[in-house]
């Protein structure tokens, strides 16, 4: 078996892996949509970097591969509200990606999140994305306004959340600007270990557009290791496939900073 043969075989396996958690996950997602309703808890969730959502061009060619790195600033407005700043380059793309937002503690188990996100994909990245190579000259800039509602609640010792999410898409011409609204359920179990919190995580997400339906997945997993009082490493890898795209394998790794 050569080397090519060998790393088709494993992204394949990987690929079926992904693809039977998100079938999983969507038949669970109406029963978490139901317990959080009745169900009150201690707020929880891994925290998220969000890659953004490249415009794609097909499927011709093979899952693409994207190590990215990623940092946050987290630090408290007041009792409950959060300022976090996002910082993210996304390899392979070279695709330098900023965004804010502000968490607010509505309830015990609800959270109100505000965000803000812009990111710019230079040509290469596009001819990365696309189903051949050498289509593109221009580059393609996105803004996001965001606006999401997560539940959390307990379930033994694991920590469960459902998110919905509206997205306003602010792209440039000839493109429309245009609607997205994002579900997504996650699980999370937190670990102490010498002192230090360890939280193996896993989610899974869907995309709606009112032009497009349903038309793209992501399934999210990985660990919040605990350096340091205010240090947090997080390695995780994050599987997107889409209708009008490449798949794509984000290789994430991440340092938060908390100020308290």
């Amino acid at each position: 078996m050569t080397a090519d043969t060998a790393h088709a075989s494993i992204t394949t396996s990987v690929e079926m892996i992904m693809r039977w958690f998100a079938k999983l996950a969507r038949s669970l997602m109406l029963s978490a949509l139901v317990a959080c309703v009745i169900t009150v808890g201690a707020p929880c969730a891994a925290e998220e970097p969000d890659p953004p959502t490249p415009p794609g061009f097909g499927q011709e060619r093979g899952p693409l591969f994207a190590p990215s790195a990623w940092l946050e600033l987290s630090t408290p407005v007041q009792k409950q509200i959060n300022l976090n700043v996002y910082g993210f380059y996304i390899g392979n793309l070279d695709v330098p990606v900023a965004q804010v937002d502000v968490a607010i503690r509505a309830t015990k188990f609800f959270t109100v999140t505000p965000s803000y996100m812009s990111y710019w994909v230079p040509a290469s990245g596009l001819n990365e994305l696309s189903p051949q190579p050498g289509h593109f000259t221009d580059s393609y800039k996105e803004q996001q306004f965001r606006l999401d509602g997560t539940f959390t609640f307990p379930i033994r010792k694991f920590e469960m959340s459902v998110r919905g999410m509206y997205v306003r898409r602010f792209r440039p011409a000839p493109a429309d600007d245009s609607n997205r609204y994002r579900v997504r359920i996650g699980i999370a179990r937190p670990i102490v270990t010498g002192g230090h919190v360890w939280k193996p995580f896993a989610s899974y997400e869907s995309f709606y557009e009112p032009t497009g339906g349903w038309n793209r997945e992501r399934v999210w997993s990985g660990v919040t290791l605990q350096l340091a009082k205010k240090v947090f490493l997080q390695p995780s890898y994050l599987w997107e496939t889409s209708d009008h795209g490449r798949d794509i394998n984000y290789l994430l790794l991440g340092v938060i900073f908390r100020t308290k």
